[in-house]
């Protein structure tokens, strides 16, 4: 299928350099501004409220008629700790050295109060849905407190291309190839699995998505960072140096690849940035979709439960990864390849680290990872996917679902067994457009967010254990669904 190529060729050289100029030049200095400006304007939301964060995640009540703040929490999570944590943390080490570490916790950091932000507007335009779920995201709030149905619809759609369309594929072709190398299982045989395992969940709605997703997180988080934390014990004695490098290096001066100091720093500060960007997706508009379906009593409760999500995924889990190639014999082999001009592989990179550490059972629970990874991953694309068709066809929402699921299904299969190099690049396109029009959205609605945290804070040291909200506290709550927050 020579033409076939030819065509992909064709599509790849023009899709590729401006999904290129859009993430290299302007979204990561984009949501690298909006979030330290979000940081000043909520008064470093990220150090005064990490402890109450930390705290609502543990103790947020559950929710009997809908989806819980944990719930919700846990299906961003899945969407949010893929194999991008496993992968891309690797390649950001290969790339940029170990100073990309720093900058990827110095964009979490600021990437807290992009996430408050989002997710609490998630929550305030919030609808109602007759499944007893609720329903919201840039889409619905971008249309209700901006008036631009337009501009919501582009966003839904370029949300619905990347994570429907091709986000689904990619991560079950992870899971395919990391079964076959570390169990030897054949590609199709995954492929039929993954379909059955998918569609048993997601047949069931979004309730069903985050039940599982509540149950699958917090053991394949949890056990992953056991593991790191015991590598990390047994190598105590390596760990300062470890530090130093990665802060050295953070400024020029660890064995970073290219040699001159401007250029070290340049690379570990665009792709530690990019690193911590791509795995958190603070300011993407994806986490909103998630936050917007939980049951709380004010949206900015559930704000900063999402914010803490931040923590989990990049500050956590993707340091996880990092301290367990940095303190393997595998980084020689990233410095030696450099030198080189090889390419390697991110998730490779990880499974030799592991392997280094731990032998034939670190490949073995890298495997097993990445399939907890992937999987929740996928069903979380599917829930932001059916969130956003649901507002498209908001009056034949029902028949759309109904095609949607098996469309959804196929490119699980499709994605296991073949290779979807021009889809990930199209999606890569159409992600860095939803960022963008998100980005522009709530650089012009923040404020609202920090009128609702004042609200929440002001009860707080009132002596209210628990705050709850009244959309009278908005300066337009017309424009909030009636019956919500009344």
């Amino acid at each position: 299928m020579h033409w076939l190529q030819a065509l992909e060729q064709a599509a790849n050289a023009v899709i590729n350099p401006v999904s290129e100029f859009i993430w290299d030049y302007i979204l990561t200095y984009l949501l690298l501004g909006a979030g330290l400006l979000f940081t000043l304007a909520s008064r470093f939301i990220q150090f005064r409220l990490l402890g109450h964060m930390a705290k609502l995640v543990f103790t947020a009540p559950g929710s009997s008629k809908g989806v819980s703040s944990f719930q919700a929490l846990a299906t961003s999570l899945a969407a949010r700790i893929g194999t991008g944590n496993l992968a891309g943390v690797a390649l950001a080490l290969f790339v940029g050295g170990p100073g990309a570490i720093f900058w990827m916790w110095m964009t979490a950091l600021v990437g807290i109060a992009t996430t408050f932000i989002e997710c609490t507007l998630g929550q305030v335009y919030k609808v109602h849905h007759g499944d007893g779920v609720y329903r919201g995201g840039p889409a619905y709030y971008i249309e209700r407190a901006l008036g631009q149905r337009w501009m919501s619809i582009l966003f839904a759609v370029f949300l619905i291309i990347a994570y429907g369309f091709a986000f689904c594929g990619a991560q079950a072709n992870t899971i395919a190839q990391g079964l076959e190398g570390g169990f030897g299982i054949p590609s199709l045989a995954t492929a039929a699995g993954l379909v059955v395992l998918a569609g048993l969940v997601v047949y069931g709605g979004l309730k069903s998505i985050a039940r599982t997703a509540e149950m699958i997180v917090p053991v394949m988080a949890f056990g992953y960072f056991l593991v790191a934390a015991y590598i990390l014990i047994v190598n105590y004695a390596a760990v300062p140096h470890m530090l130093g490098l990665i802060v050295q290096s953070a400024f020029g001066y660890g064995p970073v690849a290219g040699g001159a100091v401007g250029y070290a720093v340049m690379a570990a500060l665009r792709n530690g940035v990019q690193r911590g960007l791509f795995s958190n997706e603070a300011g993407m508009g994806s986490t909103p979709n998630a936050a917007a379906t939980a049951d709380v009593k004010h949206p900015a409760a559930q704000g900063l439960v999402q914010s803490f999500g931040v923590v989990i995924d990049t500050l956590i889990i993707c340091s996880c990864t990092a301290v367990v190639i940095l303190l393997s014999g595998v980084y020689d082999q990233i410095l030696n390849a450099h030198a080189a001009g090889a390419s390697l592989q991110g998730i490779k990179l990880t499974q030799d680290a592991m392997a280094d550490h731990l032998g034939t059972f670190g490949q073995y629970f890298i495997a097993v990872a990445i399939f907890f990874f992937a999987y929740s991953s996928i069903l979380a694309n599917f829930a932001y996917t059916e969130i956003n068709v649901e507002y498209l066809f908001k009056h034949r929402s029902r028949l759309a679902i109904t095609l949607l699921r098996p469309f959804l299904l196929v490119m699980v299969f499709i994605g296991s067994v073949a290779n979807l190099s021009f889809v990930w690049h199209f999606a890569n396109l159409a992600m860095g457009l939803m960022a963008t029009t998100n980005l522009i959205a709530i650089l012009l609605l923040f404020p609202i967010s920090l009128r609702v945290l004042r609200d929440y804070e002001r009860q707080r040291n009132g002596g209210t254990l628990e705050p709850v909200f009244n959309k009278r506290v908005l300066r337009n709550p017309a424009q909030v669904e009636p019956g919500i927050w009344d």
